[in-house]
């Protein structure tokens, strides 16, 4: 897609939010300082051959001591809304008990230079990075770190909800849980398929039940979760391939998005699942139903899946399809994808308003001599999803706001520095921040007086 068929801020909705997404974890850095306590992240990435760099996000990109001038660069792009996560370990080092009073102070000049910049606050309170004393104590395989969860939410939304009036209580439940406790390849590394849902069962709770504790805090504030989904198409017009797109769609999409929409856990998954299913208790998935006012979706790339009797639990395995476009992570480019999720979400639960949280894409950047990074396949990813997103709204769902996945480069989990996603080059060494031509035309389409 040519710049002159891009899609214009004015094709959409004057009061449609546009925005920027980060994670503690992958920018701050400052990982030993002012009482900051440990994190499963900190400990996964010490334990070799976990990062695939062998790095480390002790420093990353330094958004801890630079914030100002990522603040500034985010104003001058031209958004109006700015979604970060807090770091617990931050804020209560052990997890619960003790207040870390720098780490509340940090987020006090956040989100007040955020607001001094015209930018919307928009919190996320739990983007993977589980304090370690937590994890020693059974992690999310403990109800006890629900009631860890909501004394953390009540100091933070105490200290921050006069100002945050945008909440999200996690960030990809699949990423947190079912990579990081069953597919081992996200902290804490464990490699239990029960254990991996039994995790998500209790972030999901825990998420029902701070709603409340933010609502008492910050008054009038709006409320909602974040969901990696994908929308999954069949490798082939066969029952079988039909019947295997159903169950796996059964555990990578209906098992957060029914119990959440008042449905509880679809009963063809737990019938698969068998014995790995979680232990639910009375109240549990009346909490996780609590109504919210959002829910925000993160959107990368589509799935195509077959039947396959040796594919684990639901019987079904991905397909690589050829002759496709792809970004440099080996994800399938579609924006059709977009539109297939957004209406099939507004179809199937109706959800009040969406957000769409996260979507980005990482390509092998190089900073040339010109001082420039001409990210153009990044470019055009952006100008097509934000041409695919015109369309979902003009088709009556309810998105009202979009976050470029990210601002700037970062620690990119168990990827280390090897991908970049950002609309701004992080030199690491330096720590200078380059708008890519990317996040040049960003801040071109939203300011539109703007010349690349």
């Amino acid at each position: 897609m040519s710049a002159h068929n891009a899609p214009t801020r004015k094709d959409f909705p004057a009061d449609f939010r546009w925005g920027v997404s980060t994670s503690s974890f992958q920018i701050e850095g400052a990982g030993q300082e002012d009482g900051k306590g440990e994190s499963i992240w900190d400990r996964f990435c010490a334990e070799p051959g976990r990062i695939r760099d062998g790095s480390n996000a002790l420093v990353a990109c330094d958004h801890y001591h630079l914030f100002p001038q990522d603040m500034d660069m985010a104003k001058a792009m031209g958004v109006n809304a700015y979604r970060f996560s807090i770091a617990w370990p931050r804020i209560l080092p052990q997890g619960r008990g003790a207040v870390n009073e720098a780490g509340l102070a940090f987020y006090d000049r956040l989100v007040d230079g955020m607001l001094e910049r015209g930018l919307d606050p928009w919190a996320t309170l739990y983007h993977w990075d589980l304090p370690q004393a937590l994890q020693e104590q059974g992690g999310w395989l403990s109800r006890d770190t629900i009631a860890a969860f909501l004394e953390y939410t009540d100091v933070v939304t105490r200290r921050l909800g006069d100002r945050v009036k945008h909440w999200i209580t996690h960030n990809e439940p699949w990423c947190s849980c079912m990579m990081g406790y069953w597919e081992g390849v996200h902290a804490p590394g464990g490699k239990s398929l029960a254990d991996g849902m039994l995790a998500c069962h209790h972030v999901l709770v825990s998420h029902g039940q701070a709603i409340p504790v933010i609502r008492a805090n910050s008054p009038g504030a709006e409320v909602g979760i974040t969901l990696s989904l994908h929308p999954i198409k069949a490798a082939s017009s066969s029952a079988e391939d039909i019947a295997a797109l159903k169950r796996h769609d059964g555990l990578r999409n209906r098992w957060f998005l029914d119990p959440l929409f008042g449905r509880g856990y679809p009963e063809d998954t737990l019938k698969l699942l068998g014995d790995a299913a979680p232990k639910v208790l009375p109240g549990d998935l009346e909490a996780i139903a609590t109504a919210t006012d959002f829910l925000g979706v993160n959107y990368y790339f589509p799935e195509a899946v077959k039947d396959d009797p040796a594919g684990g639990l639901m019987r079904a395995s991905l397909v690589d399809k050829e002759g496709v476009e792809r970004t440099g992570f080996g994800w399938e480019v579609s924006p059709q994808g977009l539109v297939d999720l957004l209406t099939r979400i507004q179809r199937d639960y109706s959800p009040p308003v969406i957000q769409l949280t996260e979507n980005g894409s990482t390509f092998e950047d190089v900073l040339t001599a010109d001082g420039r990074v001409h990210d153009a396949e990044r470019l055009s990813y952006l100008q097509r999803h934000l041409a695919a997103l015109k369309q979902a709204v003009d088709a009556g769902v309810p998105v009202k706001g979009y976050f470029a996945w990210s601002l700037l480069d970062n620690f990119e989990w168990a990827e280390g520095y090897l991908r970049r996603f950002g609309l701004a080059y992080v030199d690491y060494a330096s720590q200078q921040r380059i708008l890519k031509d990317s996040g040049l035309w960003y801040g071109q389409f939203l300011n539109e007086k703007l010349k690349v």
